[in-house]
């Protein structure tokens, strides 16, 4: 049988850990977390974390590897680093993480209910004025 989108958002969350809204924000205060959100573009500059780097989901894996044409040139040096990773609601976030993890990246953490619950504890956004 074909799986569905929960059965791999499913399985990416048995690999990984996650870090509440709370647990996220206390850490982003060391400054020593590298956050990124897996979001599109447009999504993003709706509003988003401040500090936080834009690698949609889509090109994610390119933009790890150092051997691509598409590297992200923070990204792909960071293999040591502790790195969140939010989306909207947790899901291509948590699948992110796994991918990172499968690619090396020892600390992928991805953000539990992603923005919806960083808004909901009454955490910050910022937004891009265009």
């Amino acid at each position: 049988m074909a799986k569905q989108l929960g059965c791999f958002i499913k399985e990416a969350r048995s690999h990984i850990v996650e870090w509440d809204a709370e647990t996220a924000e206390e850490n982003l205060g060391s400054g020593e977390v590298l956050v990124i959100d897996v979001r599109e573009p447009d999504e993003f500059d709706s509003g988003h974390i401040a500090g936080a780097l834009n690698i949609p989901r889509g090109i994610l894996e390119a933009s790890a590897d150092p051997t691509t044409k598409h590297r992200h040139p923070v990204l792909c040096t960071a293999h040591d680093k502790t790195i969140l990773l939010y989306c909207h609601s947790g899901g291509r976030s948590a699948m992110a993480a796994w991918v990172l993890k499968q690619m090396g990246f020892g600390q992928a953490y991805s953000l539990a209910g992603g923005l919806e619950c960083w808004e909901a504890e009454g955490f910050e956004l910022e937004a891009n004025l265009r």
